[in-house]
Protein backbone atom coordinates (compact mmCIF):
# COMPACT_ATOMS: atom_id res chain seq x y z
CA UNK A 1 0.00 0.00 0.00
CA UNK A 2 1.33 3.42 -0.52
CA UNK A 3 0.91 4.80 2.53
CA UNK A 4 -1.09 8.62 3.62
CA UNK A 5 1.33 11.09 3.71
CA UNK A 6 0.98 10.80 0.15
CA UNK A 7 -1.02 12.78 -1.59
CA UNK A 8 -3.56 10.35 -1.69
CA UNK A 9 -6.55 10.82 1.32
CA UNK A 10 -5.82 7.14 2.14
CA UNK A 11 -3.17 4.14 1.42
CA UNK A 12 -3.62 3.13 -1.97
CA UNK A 13 -2.33 0.02 -3.87
CA UNK A 14 1.32 0.65 -5.62
CA UNK A 15 0.64 0.91 -9.12
CA UNK A 16 -0.03 -1.72 -11.16
CA UNK A 17 -2.18 -4.72 -12.05
CA UNK A 18 -2.01 -7.08 -8.96
CA UNK A 19 -2.97 -10.66 -9.19
CA UNK A 20 -5.16 -12.00 -6.41
CA UNK A 21 -7.77 -14.37 -5.13
CA UNK A 22 -10.97 -13.53 -3.56
CA UNK A 23 -9.43 -15.68 -1.06
CA UNK A 24 -6.55 -13.73 -0.37
CA UNK A 25 -9.44 -10.44 -1.32
CA UNK A 26 -11.60 -11.47 1.66
CA UNK A 27 -8.21 -12.03 4.18
CA UNK A 28 -7.05 -8.27 3.24
CA UNK A 29 -9.73 -6.05 2.77
CA UNK A 30 -13.50 -8.06 4.27
CA UNK A 31 -12.28 -7.10 7.59
CA UNK A 32 -15.39 -5.60 9.68
CA UNK A 33 -18.98 -6.47 9.00
CA UNK A 34 -19.73 -3.79 6.53
CA UNK A 35 -16.32 -4.31 4.57
CA UNK A 36 -17.82 -8.18 4.26
CA UNK A 37 -21.35 -6.68 3.15
CA UNK A 38 -19.85 -5.46 0.64
CA UNK A 39 -16.72 -8.29 -0.19
CA UNK A 40 -20.16 -10.63 -0.05
CA UNK A 41 -21.74 -8.61 -2.85
CA UNK A 42 -18.26 -8.69 -4.64
CA UNK A 43 -18.44 -13.00 -4.74
CA UNK A 44 -22.28 -12.64 -5.85
CA UNK A 45 -21.27 -10.38 -9.51
CA UNK A 46 -18.08 -12.36 -9.69
CA UNK A 47 -20.05 -15.72 -10.07
CA UNK A 48 -22.82 -14.14 -11.90
CA UNK A 49 -20.33 -12.75 -14.69
CA UNK A 50 -18.41 -16.76 -14.62
CA UNK A 51 -21.41 -18.07 -15.53
CA UNK A 52 -21.57 -15.70 -18.25
CA UNK A 53 -17.67 -16.61 -19.73
CA UNK A 54 -15.95 -13.63 -17.85
CA UNK A 55 -12.27 -15.06 -16.72
CA UNK A 56 -11.32 -12.20 -15.02
CA UNK A 57 -12.15 -8.94 -12.99
CA UNK A 58 -9.82 -5.81 -11.65
CA UNK A 59 -11.21 -4.76 -8.40
CA UNK A 60 -10.51 -1.18 -7.17
CA UNK A 61 -12.51 1.62 -5.53
CA UNK A 62 -12.33 2.93 -1.47
CA UNK A 63 -12.69 -1.14 -0.88
CA UNK A 64 -9.19 -1.81 -1.20
CA UNK A 65 -8.03 0.96 0.53
CA UNK A 66 -7.19 2.16 4.04
CA UNK A 67 -10.66 3.82 3.86
CA UNK A 68 -12.10 2.29 7.09
CA UNK A 69 -15.55 2.72 6.25
CA UNK A 70 -15.59 2.34 1.99
CA UNK A 71 -19.54 3.06 0.32
CA UNK A 72 -18.72 0.11 -2.09
CA UNK A 73 -16.29 -0.99 -4.61
CA UNK A 74 -15.60 -0.35 -8.12
CA UNK A 75 -13.65 -1.91 -10.47
CA UNK A 76 -14.22 -3.72 -13.94
CA UNK A 77 -14.26 -6.94 -16.49
CA UNK A 78 -13.15 -8.24 -19.23
CA UNK A 79 -15.59 -8.96 -21.76
CA UNK A 80 -13.43 -11.64 -23.99
CA UNK A 81 -15.04 -14.90 -24.06
CA UNK A 82 -18.53 -13.55 -22.49
CA UNK A 83 -22.01 -14.73 -23.72
CA UNK A 84 -24.20 -12.11 -23.65
CA UNK A 85 -27.19 -14.01 -23.41
CA UNK A 86 -25.53 -15.45 -20.31
CA UNK A 87 -24.84 -12.01 -18.38
CA UNK A 88 -26.68 -10.82 -15.64
CA UNK A 89 -28.54 -7.88 -16.89
CA UNK A 90 -27.62 -5.25 -14.48
CA UNK A 91 -24.45 -5.95 -15.50
CA UNK A 92 -24.88 -3.49 -18.44
CA UNK A 93 -27.23 -1.23 -16.89
CA UNK A 94 -25.06 2.02 -16.15
CA UNK A 95 -27.81 4.44 -16.01
CA UNK A 96 -28.80 6.31 -12.61
CA UNK A 97 -25.42 5.80 -11.96
CA UNK A 98 -25.44 2.23 -11.76
CA UNK A 99 -28.28 2.40 -8.93
CA UNK A 100 -29.07 -1.22 -9.95
CA UNK A 101 -25.76 -2.79 -9.90
CA UNK A 102 -25.16 -1.06 -6.92
CA UNK A 103 -28.83 -2.33 -5.02
CA UNK A 104 -28.23 -5.96 -6.42
CA UNK A 105 -24.43 -6.52 -5.53
CA UNK A 106 -23.19 -3.50 -3.14
CA UNK A 107 -20.92 -2.39 -6.26
CA UNK A 108 -20.67 -1.83 -9.34
CA UNK A 109 -18.12 -3.04 -12.21
CA UNK A 110 -17.61 -1.73 -15.72
CA UNK A 111 -16.56 -3.32 -18.97
CA UNK A 112 -12.59 -2.99 -18.93
CA UNK A 113 -12.68 -2.21 -22.72
CA UNK A 114 -15.65 0.22 -22.47
CA UNK A 115 -14.22 3.77 -22.97
CA UNK A 116 -14.29 6.41 -20.36
CA UNK A 117 -15.27 9.52 -21.83
CA UNK A 118 -12.25 10.99 -23.74
CA UNK A 119 -10.01 9.35 -20.88
CA UNK A 120 -9.61 6.22 -22.41
CA UNK A 121 -11.03 2.48 -21.43
CA UNK A 122 -12.19 2.24 -17.30
CA UNK A 123 -9.30 -0.32 -17.05
CA UNK A 124 -6.88 2.31 -17.63
CA UNK A 125 -9.33 4.35 -15.47
CA UNK A 126 -9.30 2.55 -12.39
CA UNK A 127 -5.16 2.81 -12.07
CA UNK A 128 -5.19 6.56 -11.40
CA UNK A 129 -5.66 7.75 -7.74
CA UNK A 130 -8.74 10.53 -8.67
CA UNK A 131 -8.05 13.04 -5.65
CA UNK A 132 -4.39 12.99 -6.59
CA UNK A 133 -4.26 12.44 -10.36
CA UNK A 134 -1.08 9.88 -9.59
CA UNK A 135 -1.02 6.04 -10.87
CA UNK A 136 -2.45 3.49 -8.48
CA UNK A 137 -2.75 -0.29 -8.20
CA UNK A 138 -5.80 -2.69 -8.68
CA UNK A 139 -6.49 -5.90 -8.32
CA UNK A 140 -6.97 -8.47 -10.78
CA UNK A 141 -8.96 -11.59 -9.92
CA UNK A 142 -9.11 -14.75 -11.94
CA UNK A 143 -12.81 -16.57 -12.06
CA UNK A 144 -13.24 -20.46 -12.11
CA UNK A 145 -15.40 -21.19 -14.61
CA UNK A 146 -18.93 -22.68 -12.52
CA UNK A 147 -18.76 -26.58 -11.86
CA UNK A 148 -19.99 -28.47 -15.08
CA UNK A 149 -19.13 -25.70 -17.31
CA UNK A 150 -17.20 -26.72 -20.37
CA UNK A 151 -14.22 -24.26 -21.88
Amino acid sequence: MIEPGSPCPWAVLPPGIHDTTLDEVETRFATTPHRRWLFDGFVRMTQALAVAGCRSVYLDGSFVTAKPHPTDFDGCWDHIGVDPTKLDPVLLDFSKKRAAQKAKYQGELFIAGMPNGDGGPFLDFFQVEKSSGLPKGILRISLAPPKGARP
